[in-house]
Formats: structure tokens, sequence, C-alpha cells
């Protein structure tokens, strides 16, 4: 499906690139011919990401919090001096840690609503306003997660994750208007290094819950992404694609974490 080609000339930021999903992200790009920005807050797995993904192809690393706007700014010109344009956006940056929603600290909560809905509308609208808006054309796919049937075990991300959904729509219709896309793409569990603040109980029977018995890999969320950013899915905006082997139409999600978690 995927020609050896197909993002040749494309230019694409990947947040939260140094590692797991968004590593994998950045190297299916390059893959298929694109340059790509990976750009985390973390120096030392940003830089190591960067040595092994230069066996693809053409990737460049930037170190940004994606929760201070300023350095996103510094990001989007770093990406204009070098590369001029931008022309699609994956907001995959973020983090949260299980927790029965009663023993969640205030700080807590912000932290997590801060990286990972706030934070991605500041990558969004400067990107945006830098490239995508000036240009007349952009491409944005947020990574999100299972919220269809709400997120018990992780009431600050739920709500965090809802709102980036809810975003994806209201900005696939305000920006139409400027030809840009945005979609999201909502991973279940998937085995990565997100899994690793997991307790060891939960990893135990994790699979209990998913129709097919298994975590989903990687690459299972890469593919969709590079869909939804391709000439492929021309016609698509404002979705959610769930990437969770049925998980979120049947299961008891609960479950899963009560026993370790109450």
């Amino acid at each position: 499906m995927f020609e050896k080609d197909l993002f040749k000339d494309k230019i694409v930021l990947v947040t939260g690139g140094g590692s797991g999903i968004g590593y994998t992200i950045a190297r299916e790009y390059l893959k298929l011919g694109a340059t790509v920005y990976i750009a985390s807050r973390n120096a030392e797995k940003i830089e190591k990401a960067l040595k092994e993904l230069s066996a693809f192809g053409n990737v460049k690393s930037a170190v940004a919090d994606i929760r201070e706007s300023e350095q996103i700014q510094s990001l989007a010109d770093k990406i204009k001096e070098e590369s001029g344009r931008l022309d699609i956006l994956v907001n995959n940056a973020g983090g949260q840690f299980p927790s029965a929603a009663e023993n969640i600290s205030f700080n807590g909560f912000r932290a997590v609503v801060t990286n990972n809905l706030i934070g991605t509308f500041y990558v969004t609208q400067i990107m945006a306003k830098t490239f995508f808006i000036p240009q007349k054309e952009g491409n944005i796919v947020n990574i999100i997660a299972n919220i269809f049937r709400g997120f018990p075990g992780m009431a600050h991300t739920g709500a965090a994750r809802a709102g980036v959904d809810n975003l994806t729509k209201t900005l696939a219709i305000e920006w139409v208007r400027y030809n840009i896309r945005v979609n999201a793409v909502a991973p279940g569990i998937i085995l990565s290094s997100g899994l690793d603040q997991y307790p060891a109980a939960i990893m135990k029977d994790i699979t209990a819950s998913i129709p097919n018995k298994r975590m989903g890999t990687m690459e299972e969320v890469a593919y969709p992404v590079l869909f939804l950013s391709s000439p492929m899915s021309s016609y698509i905006s404002g979705e959610t694609l769930y990437v969770d082997g049925g998980n979120h139409l049947w299961g008891d999600q609960w479950k899963m974490w009560s026993e370790s978690l109450t």
C-alpha cells in the first residue's frame, strides 16, 4: 500500500519521537522518504534516537518541552530555517501514570493535563501559524488513547485525551479553509515503553479485556498514522481511528485496574 517514496520531499515533525510509538512512527516516515524532525524534552534519549534513526533516512532532532510555548516556537523557527516548510505534524508526546481517581494529587492531575492537552495545543497552534496556515496546506495527526468508554484507572489522561479528541474535530472544521486536515489515532494496549509504569499485577492479565487476547505492536499504530497523513486519506478529516483490536467496544476496562489501584 505504501510506495517507497510516498513521503519524498515531505517534512515531518514527530513530538515524543525519541522512544516508543513516536520513535516507530518516525522510523516508518523515514523509510518512505520523508525528512523527519524528532523532538523530546529528554536530550539523552533524543540523541540516542537520532543516531539510530539516521540509518533509515534524513532525520533531525531538537530538545523541546511541549509544555513550554517558547521552546515550541524555537523549534518552529529551527524547522523554518533549516527546511523552509513543514508538511505533517504528529502530536505524539505525552505521559501519564496509573492511579485511582481519588488518589491523584491536584499537582499530578494538572501535570498530565498540561502535558497531554495544553502541550498538544501549543504545538498545534504554533506549527499551524508558522507553517500550515500561511502555506494553505498541512496535515496533523494526534495520538490519543482508548477513551471511548472513559478511562478508568487514568482519569487525568482520559480527561486530557478527550480534550484532544474534541480539539481534533473542532480544528478539522475551523481549518478546512486553510486546506489543513486534522485526525487522531487512539491506540489501545500497545507493547511499548509506555507500559513501563504499569503495576506487575496489571501486566499479568493485561490482555484479558482485548477481544483477540494480545497487545498491539508499535508498527500497528504507525501504519494508520502514515495512512491518515497520506494522499490516500485526502477526504478524511476530524476522525479518530481506534487501533486497539476492538478493545474500545468490549471488555471490562476497570476490572484490569481495580485490584492493583484500590
